[in-house]
């Protein structure tokens, strides 16, 4: 009985391993691909039936440093996503702790707060870009900054509160008791405590401002066009430049890796944060 049961676990184990492969396998197999055809010409990446074996070009790298200045987009969208995050993760952080500690405005504020991101982009784009020329703000890197930090900060509200909620008042009380005042609680108990969760906003914070291509095509400019308007700009009269769009892309995901990676521990503990209480 023991061997049989032994025996159905390992196949059960075995079997589990080989779905996730598989499936991980698929989600990968896209961005694979991007990485093959980065190193590939456009010849060879165009071609049918697709070429399995050629010898790799660092071409389309080169080409996007030296022709298409693509560093000047990276460090844009690095500094706007950075700038955007810095900003927005302390003022999501005390207003998602008044929300959470003290029921500031109530339901109705909460859900006011939240209703600002069923609005789609587009609706609010076009209004931005009136108020922004009229303020000369277009292509002004402070500018595209306050316009992330007003679109990201609803969402990390919300996200915050939750991980504020798991938290015992208990702590706060007993720190009430020795003599902290609230703003002190917070930021000597609430406030480390609750880093896993803060890291998590800034992770997704990040990701959100490098990612956003709307807002960037519309209120940026030659001074601060980021990455995604570059990669649109891949697309061009002689017809898509597969090489180079996939060296860019690389390059693109890089820091999203980067990030993730470094900050992995705080992630996981930070998506699970308050999830048992």
């Amino acid at each position: 009985m023991k061997r049989s049961q032994k025996r159905r676990q390992l196949l059960a184990d075995i079997s589990t391993h080989l779905l996730l492969t598989v499936f991980s396998l698929l989600i990968l197999l896209p961005v694979l691909w991007v990485l093959r055809t980065s190193f590939a010409t456009d010849v060879i990446a165009y071609e049918l039936p697709p070429k399995w074996v050629f010898t790799p070009t660092f071409k389309n790298y080169i080409e996007l440093f030296t022709v298409n200045n693509f560093a000047q987009y990276f460090q844009h969208s690095l500094t706007i996503a950075l700038g955007s995050t810095l900003l927005a993760i302390p003022i999501a952080a005390l207003g998602g702790y008044a929300f959470s500690r003290y029921q500031i405005g109530g339901k109705p504020l909460q859900f006011a707060v939240l209703s600002t991101q069923m609005l789609p982009g587009i609706v609010l784009v076009l209004p931005l870009f009136a108020l922004y020329t009229k303020l000369h703000l277009t292509d002004n890197m402070w500018g595209i900054i306050l316009a992330y930090l007003a679109f990201n900060l609803p969402f990390l509200v919300w996200l915050l509160m939750g991980f504020f909620a798991g938290i015992p008042r208990a702590l706060e009380e007993a720190a009430l008791m020795d003599g902290c005042t609230p703003i002190g609680a917070f930021f000597k108990i609430v406030f480390p405590v609750s880093a896993p969760g803060i890291m998590s906003a800034a992770v997704l914070s990040f990701i959100l401002a490098w990612n956003e291509f709307l807002f960037a095509l519309i209120l940026t400019g030659g001074n601060t066009s980021t990455v995604p308007v570059a990669l649109a700009a891949m697309q061009t009269h002689r017809g898509v430049l597969i090489g180079k769009l996939s060296a860019a892309t690389i390059i693109a995901i890089l820091p999203m890796v980067v990030v993730s990676f470094a900050v992995q521990k705080y992630l996981v503990r930070g998506l699970t944060f308050g999830a048992v209480k």
